[in-house]
């Protein structure tokens, strides 16, 4: 009698939440959930982006709004402190020969629980009065936690084909503008280069895309969420998803290690 081979299917499920596609798509839900969240419930403060914010410095500067100008700038320096940070964690973690995606992960998992704790505490009062010294400390947690995940797709060598922006969406639409448009081109082109250039476009595309529909359906589902329950309690489900990354990760890289 023949024995067939008993398979671990945890580690295939790792390897392919933490692939390109699935790992942008997820990445980027969470960013478009988060950055939602916080626009709607802190009067207008982005947590993914900086250029947001600066912007709504300088109309806040212009109405003379000292405090909202004030607080919308120091969404800044924070940012960049903590990318910073996260710049230096993963170099330890390379040192230490971590996988550097599963920390920094791990790191975003910790910095979301934060902002979730601190949403739910100083929110209610929010509601009642909104003041900036509740938009401030709720602000700036979240801006660290996606200050993170801007670093993380850097720092994350290895893993990622190439780097694409999970918090952004600009550049992505950008590009996948004009990869759609060689796509197209190269399609009704009949140079020998043509089909070349098809696939290429293609590939891109392939990537592009899962990112820029799940920031999109992360903020509608924060919009929906937040508008519904007016709580805090949704941002539960970023966290879960970035947990569950950071776990697919450190499988992963033990399955690797083990193998090598």
């Amino acid at each position: 009698m023949t024995v067939v081979p008993q398979r671990n299917y945890t580690f295939h499920l790792s390897a392919f939440l933490i692939g390109d596609r699935p790992a942008g798509f997820l990445l980027s839900w969470v960013a478009g959930f988060v950055d939602t969240s916080a626009f709607i419930i802190l009067f207008g403060i982005f947590t993914a982006h900086v250029t947001g914010n600066i912007a709504l410095a300088g109309s806040s500067f212009v109405s003379s709004d000292t405090e909202t100008t004030i607080t919308r700038l120091l969404m800044l320096p924070t940012f960049m402190l903590t990318v910073a940070l996260t710049s230096l964690l993963a170099r330890y973690a390379r040192h230490k020969k971590w996988s550097v995606f599963a920390v920094l992960l791990t790191a975003e998992a910790i910095a979301l629980t934060v902002f979730l704790v601190v949403g739910m505490s100083l929110s209610p009062a929010l509601l009642l009065d909104v003041q900036e010294e509740y938009i401030l400390p709720i602000g700036m947690s979240g801006v660290v936690a996606m200050a993170i995940q801007n670093a993380l797709m850097k720092e994350s060598h290895g893993v990622f084909k190439s780097y694409i922006p999970t918090t952004v969406m600009t550049g992505n639409t950008t590009q996948l503008t004009i990869d759609i448009v060689q796509f197209l081109s190269a399609k009704f082109s009949s140079a020998e280069s043509a089909k070349k250039e098809a696939a290429e476009a293609w590939e891109r595309m392939s990537r592009f895309i899962p990112v820029i529909v799940g920031f999109a359906l992360g903020g509608l589902g924060a919009a929906f969420f937040v508008l519904v329950s007016e709580s805090w309690w949704s941002l539960i489900f970023p966290l879960i998803i970035i947990s569950v990354l950071a776990i697919a990760a450190y499988v992963e890289h033990a399955r690797k290690s083990s193998i090598a």
